[in-house]
Formats: structure tokens, sequence, C-alpha cells
């Protein structure tokens, strides 16, 4: 991968609250906020570090809880300027935290079972958190237009956002997506590019327009703008903990994709803990894939560091990542956390995402069924302790897969009368 050479602001004149560079996760080196995603020495991923050291733990707790009923109550633990919440943008987050009894009783769950359900976000799904992030790191730096490499819902998400503050967007996605995400996509007027190929496709053709004079001004949310888009994942972490009366859940289950998603929840669990926002105590994290897009749950079975990639095939199209670039460092949290990967098949997504909605009335899309059959599935074989405080995170609306459920529908047809409404059975 080449490191990406655009034009770096120093760091006095780019305002991102306490972010006070960027970090190689591999090596160390340190380098200043700006549009860049690689290290220059080593070619690892570049993240957010941070400076915490003047906060005080109950007047940041205080602070936090008199903030707004979105992810900008968390705006003192991200790379996001003091005033983010006055700018004009979606305000995502602080989505329902559901507690799932009825689906605990049927999966044999005792010790508290919750769904953080972020359906509720403006483009019904987890990417708004993310892409939130970026839009202000875009702002910051100067980018005029918004894109990224998309299985969906990140397009969505980047649309809205474009749409909400005045930006261009441009997005690339896999040219054979599900009809309801291509429609969610374009809506917002950006213009939304079909690629023949599968998601990894898009993602390299990104990469190369990025080092490309076409591509200058172009803020890519998830590549040049990777570290600060990454970040928006931590706020699920935090309310979380905080939805718990600020306390950190005993398991927590994470559909992969690229994987950040899995990783940045860790390490807001981290982040909360030194900080002494929650008691510092074990919890486990566990990753769930598709059958037919389960590099990481390959390599985690096989005792593997290295994650081999795949072809996707899977009605899970959100997750349909073959090579994903966080693959290793989800290795890495399952094990040190003492959690698993594990995954499903097709059929049982469906199964999963219909059981959902018959007992807690959430309809989740293809990766929520994932996550909720790969908890079935690690109950079963005893790697989810059911009497636990367990979390099961469903990151998208099932209004966006309908194509997955489409063998559901009437349960009889009748005259408007009461004879056949009692010849039906259904009296």
């Amino acid at each position: 991968m080449a490191v990406q050479t655009v034009a770096t602001p120093s760091d006095s004149t780019v305002d991102l609250g306490p972010a006070a560079a960027l970090s190689c996760r591999e090596c160390g080196h340190r380098v200043p906020l700006g549009p860049v995603f690689a290290c220059e020495e080593c070619f690892g991923p570049l993240e957010i570090a941070y400076d915490f050291s003047a906060y005080d733990t109950e007047e940041l707790r205080r602070r936090i809880e008199a903030g707004p009923a979105s992810i900008w109550r968390y705006a003192p633990l991200l790379p996001v300027p003091a005033d983010v919440a006055e700018k004009p943008n979606l305000n995502p987050g602080w989505t329902k935290l559901v507690k799932a009894d009825n689906l605990a009783r049927e999966l044999g769950v005792t010790g508290g079972l919750y769904v953080k359900d972020d359906s509720g976000n403006p483009t019904h799904s987890f990417k708004d958190r993310v892409v939130a992030q970026a839009l202000e790191a875009a702002r910051a730096f100067g980018f005029t237009t918004l894109s990224c490499s998309s299985t969906g819902n990140l397009a969505g998400a980047v649309g809205a956002a474009a749409a909400r503050a005045g930006f261009r967007s441009c997005v690339f996605i896999p040219h054979d997506l599900e009809q309801g995400k291509v429609v969610m996509a374009a809506v917002y007027g950006g213009e939304l590019v079909g690629i023949e190929g599968n998601y990894d496709d898009v993602n390299r053709f990104c990469s190369e327009l990025i080092g490309d004079p076409a591509g200058e001004g172009w803020g890519f949310v998830n590549v040049n703008l990777r570290p600060y888009y990454a970040e928006g994942s931590k706020t699920l972490a935090y309310e979380i903990c905080e939805q718990l009366g600020w306390r950190l859940p005993d398991q927590i289950v994470i559909p992969i994709a690229s994987g950040s998603q899995l990783t940045k929840i860790d390490k807001g669990l981290q982040e909360l803990i030194k900080l002494g926002l929650v008691e510092d105590r074990p919890y486990k994290i566990f990753g769930a894939q598709a059958e037919g897009c389960s590099p990481v749950s390959t390599a985690f079975k096989a005792g593997h560091d290295v994650v081999r990639p795949q072809k996707p095939d899977t009605i899970a199209k959100s997750l349909a990542i073959g090579n994903p670039a966080d693959g290793p460092y989800v290795l890495d949290v399952a094990r040190r956390t003492g959690g698993a990967v594990e995954d499903v098949t097709d059929a049982e997504i469906v199964d999963a995402i219909r059981l959902l909605a018959r007992t807690e009335g959430i309809f989740a899309e293809t990766a929520g069924g994932v996550t909720v059959g790969v908890t079935r599935k690690l109950l079963e074989a005893g790697l989810l302790d059911p009497a636990k405080t367990t979390v099961v995170l469903n990151t998208g609306d099932g209004l966006k897969t309908l194509d997955a459920v489409a063998g559901t529908g009437l349960t009889a047809t009748i005259r408007p009368t009461l004879d056949s409404f009692r010849e039906a059975g259904l009296a």
C-alpha cells in the first residue's frame, strides 16, 4: 500500500479537540493530525492519539450526562471541536439499549440480555456515527467532496451527511447491492457509482483515485479520513456503558465487516476504564461473521494470526468484505479478552432475523441476523455464559434487506365475513 502524500495542515490550524496526533498501531510512530491513514515508517494503520490528562473523572461524567442526546455528548473524548453540536450534521447516536427479556428466555440467557439497536440512527444504520466523525475531519482539512467505498449503509450515511452539511458527495458501491440500499444512497442527490466487482474491488479503486489529481479535494471517509472515521465506533461502547449505569457489559457480540467497529469498541471500553468512568473488570468480546464471508472466523478457529482473504458469497452484503483491514486486530481483541469469533449460514441468518423480530419487535438487517445467530450458536457451544450480562449489536434496519425475508407474507386471505375468518382458523 502506498502512503498518501496529500499536503497535511499543521496542528496549529486544526481544531480537533483532545486529538493530539496520529499514531501508528504497529510501530508507534507519530505524525501531526492530517488526512493520512498509513504510517510512513512501516505502512501500518494510523489511529488517533489523545491527551486526556487534564480531565477530572467526576467533572467529565457530569459534562457527558448534561450533553446532547447524540454522540456529541462524548465530544471531550472524540477528535472534534468543542462546538461540534452547533454545526450542521445529522447528530447520530444515543440509540436504544433494549432489554431483550423475551429473546433472553428463548435463548436461555438469565444474566440480562440487551440489544443495542442502531437502526434508530438518521439513515438507519450505525454508519451515521462514523460518517459524522469523518465529516468533522473533512471540514477541518478543507475538503469539498465527501466520498467512500461502501457495501451499502455507508453510501447512504455519506450522502445524507453531505447533503445536510452542504458538501458534494460521490460514493462508490458494488454494482449488485440490495435495491433498498441503492435507493437510500441515491435519494440524497449525490452521485452514486456502481463498480463491477465486489467491495474489495471498489475499495482498491478508491485508493487509486485518492492518489490521482482527479481525487484532489476529496475526503474518502473510510480511506484517507479513516483514522477519524473509525473513532465513531467508540461511541457505541460509551453509550452501552452509560446506559448500563456506567458499567461494563460482561459479554458483547459484534458483527465483523472490516473489523474496525469491534476494535474501536474495545478501544472505547479501555478509555472508559483508564478515565475511571467505569470499574476495571474483565469483559469478553465476540465477533460475528456470515459463513459465506468468514475470513476472520476461519483464522480464529484455525489458531492463525494471518487472515487469508475470501471471495464473499452471502446474503449479509453489509459484512461482505473478503479482505478485512482490521482482521488481525480483531483476532488480538478476541483472544486477549477471552472471547471468540464465530460464523453462521445464510439460513441461520434469516432464522435469527425472524427470531429477533418475533421476540422483541426489532426488524434487523442481515448483519443483525448474523449477530443474533452467532449469539445463539455461542450459547449452544458454551462459549457465552448465559448468567452474564450480554449485549448484542443490531447495526441496521431490516427494511434495507427485505430480500432476505422475502418468503414472509400474509397469514391468510379471507372474505370480509366472520364465517371466512372462522374458516381460516383465526378465531
